[in-house]
């Protein structure tokens, strides 16, 4: 379900409210580099889950999220001071596991660039099966003159003087005599 407009924008305050408050007023030694990614609020506005990431190795991811979790307190008061709403939600910070995936992602690229190398060096001296094109192209206009049966002028499409009259070769028999009745008497002209 996507977030109401109310709390993408008590999201977004919590964010810049917790951002400068750990860049000013949270002093605690074991604190790296840290950088709030994301807040994201629940639909009855209760509770809030701060996103961070921090530059340096797990010892300062440790230490980071041990100050965080001791600030927790002093930070929720300055969040209820300022944004002036009557319950002050609950703040837990998650470290985001942005960068990781961002490792993940860069590693399974050069992965598929190497693949990639690999296939491109194997179809070097391939040869192909069949032929290069498999797929039968039309015939060029040049080439149907050049094999036309009917090039000496006379018209395949024209009838036959030879052939009998469609209304004649009714009328006659195969043998060329007409058409006799049921009684073997010729025409109309019954006697």
């Amino acid at each position: 379900m996507p977030d109401s407009p109310r709390a993408r924008r008590l999201a977004d305050r919590i964010q810049q409210i917790v951002a400068t408050t750990i860049d000013t007023r949270v002093k605690d030694p074991r604190l790296g580099f840290v950088t709030v990614t994301d807040v994201r609020v629940t639909g009855d506005l209760q509770h809030a889950t701060v996103f961070y990431t921090v530059f340096g190795d797990d010892e300062a991811r440790e230490g980071t999220a041990a100050a965080l979790r001791s600030a927790t307190g002093m930070l929720r008061s300055e969040v209820g001071r300022q944004i002036g709403v009557r319950l002050t939600p609950t703040l837990e910070f998650i470290a985001d596991a942005l960068p990781e995936n961002a490792l993940t992602i860069e590693d399974l690229l050069v992965v598929a660039q190497h693949r990639d190398a690999d296939l491109a060096r194997s179809k070097e001296g391939a040869a192909y099966a069949g032929e290069e094109d498999p797929y039968r192209v039309p015939r060029e206009d040049a080439d149907l003159e050049d094999s036309d049966p009917d090039a000496d002028g006379t018209d395949t499409n024209a009838p036959d003087a030879e052939a009998p009259d469609d209304a004649d070769a009714l009328d006659a028999g195969t043998d060329g005599s007409p058409t006799t009745g049921a009684s073997g008497d010729a025409g109309p002209d019954r006697a």
